[in-house]
This record gives structure tokens, C-alpha cells and sequence, in this order.
């Protein structure tokens, strides 16, 4: 596969467990198929429970051509714009996978975190509702789909505990106090 910036022929390397396409002229990285996901997941676990298709809220964003041609099938790929992150992504319309230009991959995964890290208790609380619901509705199966309640209702007990730092002082003192440590 050859890069859609410059041509070059891409190299595979790995993130995490995720092995992907990258260009060692201009530094983009091609994701098949669900590896942006997966790739996402693996660098930061806290991010699983949030949705991260391109395609969720289509009313959020606008679809323009690119000249940058799909590494896989050579059709031009569209360009849109990646929920709030500030990145654009072009992406393959026959669903080949998505092409992020160097450093837009770091900056979509701190773009996330800064959003679960804006979250307060009331935002953590809704999307604890929200998970709790999709464990039996949602469309990822019953295993993922409880993770990614845990991981809501962990997130959760921190925030509370930073928003009321008396009730850690008083949960550390009792566990200071058990017996049975």
C-alpha cells in the first residue's frame, strides 16, 4: 500500500497490540477495518465506554472529498471532522479504514481524555445510566458492554471522591481504622 500524502510504500508497525500502515516519509498512519478503535482502547483503557464512530451523529458534521486517494482500493477517500477532537480524518467511503496525518492520532486520544476529565458527577451518573442500559439494548455484547459500565462507574467513584475531598479524607480514615487490612 502506498501513502495517500506522498506515495511512499507504507510500513507496518505496531501500537500497543494493534499493527498498522504508516508512512516513514510523512509520518501518517493508515487503520483498517476497527484498528483506530482498538488502537485507541489499548492506549488508554479509561477510553472504552466512549463511542467512537466516525459516523454517530451525522448531524454534527459535514462530509467533503479528498484528493488523497484510499491506500487500499485507489477511490478518493471523504474528509470529516472527528466529534470535538479538531482533527479531520480521511476516510474510506467503501470502509477500508481511515488515514490520520502524523501526531492527529496523540491528539485525538488527549482530546478524549480532556473530555472524561471535563465530566462531573451529574455527566458520570448519566453515563453510568446509559451504560447500565446498553448491557442489555447495546450492540457490542454483554461482556463489552459490562466493561464498559465498570469502567464508567470506576471513573465515577473518582470523580466524586475529587469533587468532595471530605468524604476521601473520611473513606481513608476508615480504612486506615479496619481491622481488616
Amino acid at each position: 500500500m502506498e501513502c495517500p500524502i506522498d506515495g511512499t510504500v507504507l510500513e507496518t508497525h505496531p501500537i500497543n497490540e494493534i499493527i498498522i500502515e504508516e508512512c516513514a516519509q510523512c509520518g501518517g498512519i493508515w487503520f483498517e477495518g476497527g484498528e483506530l478503535r482498538k488502537a485507541m482502547e489499548e492506549s488508554d483503557p479509561d477510553l472504552s465506554w466512549l463511542d467512537f464512530d466516525l459516523w454517530s451523529d451525522q448531524e454534527s458534521f459535514a462530509v467533503d472529498w479528498s484528493s488523497r486517494k484510499c491506500p487500499q482500493c485507489g477511490r478518493n477517500m471523504a474528509t470529516i471532522s472527528y466529534a470535538d477532537t479538531g482533527v479531520m480524518v480521511d476516510y474510506c467511503a467503501d470502509g477500508h479504514g481511515v488515514w490520520l496525518d502524523k501526531g492527529e492520532f496523540q491528539t485525538i486520544i488527549e482530546a478524549l481524555e480532556n473530555e472524561i476529565e471535563s465530566m462531573d458527577v451529574s455527566d458520570y451518573v448519566a453515563a453510568s445510566l446509559e451504560e447500565a442500559r446498553e448491557i442489555f439494548v447495546g450492540g457490542e455484547g454483554f461482556v463489552s458492554e459490562w466493561k464498559d459500565f465498570l469502567t464508567v462507574t470506576r471513573l465515577l467513584q473518582y470523580r466524586v471522591l475529587v469533587e468532595n475531598p471530605k468524604v476521601a479524607e473520611l473513606l481513608n480514615a476508615l480504612q486506615s481504622s479496619s481491622p481488616f487490612k
